[in-house]
């Protein structure tokens, strides 16, 4: 068939910094979904995007285009508000657990479309498919009854959604190109907004163990976010929130749906509570729902219960025993003194080297796996003391391990006390 346009030509324009019309972009993406453009192609131009950008216009083009590619969902039947919630990864980062039963409480309904861990950041359904018999890949119909019935749900995306993004991340891992803002950011919305949502929570994280090394960055990336979500018409807010300490005391799969149902049952670490509660507060607000107290609802045992139900909707059992690792090695204080560091990415690999996590999207990994922490940046530790406890089936798997966190721990003489902010900023 005779096509449009020349890639080679849309090429040029990005490279030589122009400006590609709305035809153009609407018709490269389709044409690479069909093969008429070649992956080598593709990754030019990607490449031409990360060093010269696209303006608001381009990306929000970009974004349609590639969710104009696949199906999109429509949760109007509900008769109730939907809202979501994103984050760009991190460490010990658990908060869709306990947050999305936590939003059902208050009759707005949570579509969560999760994803698997890769690298050091963890994933979602690894962690919940440490329960026993629960099961990530639900239908559309099946999603649709649980949202109605429960209120929650986390599953896997459909392969339906935005079937363009799947080929373009593919090729952007393996030409480097996926640090471009531009690529990022309609990867990440074009599955959103096809998702059907009404509202959008974006949780960006900033710091060592996250994808955005920079405020800066993250606060480019967070903008080009909530404008693609605005001129979409989903009403969209981000959080800037930080990731150079993990978040909670545990990093891996069964051991963080541990640490979520404490968090659940009115306890758990501070730092998860107090995201878990504010990014509640932000979908709520933004699904008309402002003046809920979900702090409350943690505390009184309501989002308990819906956790429970959206588990048990999925074949889980919430209340199986979790798979536990056979073998285990302690970390201990080299001095005495205040812990003002605890480096999120050493931990992040750590997890992934003792089999949490994959460097590949086949890989297997461990339910039992990960970093269990004994102390946070601000505590006073005495040598000798535990600071960590690895977890793994695979016992040579410590030493790799060990390794990663060779330089994660910094402690300091009594007094210091390092600032640890948690919610650097909020882009709306």
């Amino acid at each position: 068939m005779s096509e449009a346009f020349d890639a080679v030509d849309i090429i040029r324009t990005k490279r030589d910094r122009g400006t590609l019309t709305p035809e153009q972009i609407d018709w490269t993406i389709d044409a690479y979904t069909r093969g008429a453009v070649a992956d080598e192609q593709m990754a030019a131009l990607n490449m031409a995007i990360l060093l010269n950008g696209m303006d608001r216009a381009e990306i929000s083009r970009w974004t349609a285009a590639m969710i104009a590619s696949g199906e999109r969902l429509d949760f109007s039947s509900l008769g109730r508000p939907t809202s979501d919630k994103h984050s760009t990864g991190g460490v010990g980062d658990k908060i869709t657990l306990p947050l999305a039963p936590l939003v059902a409480v208050f009759g707005v309904a949570v579509p969560q479309l999760s994803g698997r861990g890769l690298g050091h950041t963890g994933g979602t359904l690894d962690k919940l498919e440490s329960i026993p018999g629960w099961r990530a890949h639900l239908s559309n119909d099946e999603m649709m009854r649980q949202l109605a019935d429960v209120g929650a749900v986390i599953c896997a995306a459909g392969t339906g959604l935005a079937p363009a993004d799947k080929k373009l991340y593919a090729l952007r891992d393996v030409t480097g190109t996926v640090e471009a803002i531009p690529l990022i950011a309609s990867s990440i919305m074009s599955k959103k907004i096809a998702e059907g949502t009404g509202s959008l929570i974006l949780d960006v994280k900033v710091g060592t163990g996250a994808f955005m090394k920079t405020r800066e960055d993250a606060l480019e990336l967070a903008r080009t976010m909530v404008d693609l979500g605005t001129d979409a018409g989903v009403r969209t807010v981000a959080l800037l929130t930080n990731m150079s300490t993990p978040l909670g005391l545990t990093a891996g799969n069964a051991i963080e749906v541990e640490e979520s149902v404490e968090v659940l049952a009115g306890g758990g670490p501070e730092d998860v509570v107090e995201l878990t509660v504010r990014l509640a507060e932000e979908m709520l607000a933004a699904a008309g729902v402002p003046d809920a107290d979900p702090a409350a609802a943690l505390r009184d045992g309501r989002a308990m219960d819906v956790w429970n139900r959206m588990i048990e909707a999925q074949g889980g059992d919430p209340r199986a025993t979790l798979p536990v690792a056979r073998e285990s090695e302690t970390i201990y204080a080299p001095a005495d003194g205040v812990l003002v560091e605890l480096d999120a990415l050493s931990v992040g690999v750590a997890a992934w080297r003792l089999g949490a996590g994959r460097a590949r999207k086949e890989d297997a990994v461990q339910a039992g796996a990960g970093v269990r922490m004994h102390a946070k940046p601000g505590a006073l530790v005495r040598a000798g003391e535990p600071l960590m406890t690895l977890l793994t089936d695979t016992p040579e798997r410590f030493e790799r391990a060990r390794e990663a966190l060779a330089d994660a721990v910094v402690i300091a003489p009594e007094g210091s006390r390092p600032a640890q902010e948690l919610i650097l900023d909020r882009v709306s």
